[in-house]
């Protein structure tokens, strides 16, 4: 430990995870297939808040997309 109480190398808040590694991971969780393997490199790399706000932008387009799509049908 160092001096002011945090430990060397990266902590919980240091992931460095890319944002088409989110994606992928929000994609494959809204279609429910994830490997095990691949869902514990997500834990490891991505952080939670980036998961959360492209789940929800990624919901979003999904009711946009079906109101389209109903609205052209009809």
């Amino acid at each position: 430990m160092r001096d002011d109480g945090q430990e060397q190398g990266g902590g919980p808040l240091e992931r460095k995870g890319s944002l088409l590694r989110t994606v992928r991971a929000v994609a494959w969780s809204m279609i429910g297939l994830r490997k095990g393997s691949e869902y514990q490199k997500d834990i490891e790399k991505l952080n939670p808040i980036h998961i959360v706000v492209v789940g929800l932008l990624a919901l979003v387009l999904l009711v946009v997309g079906l109101m389209v799509l109903v609205n052209w049908i009809v």
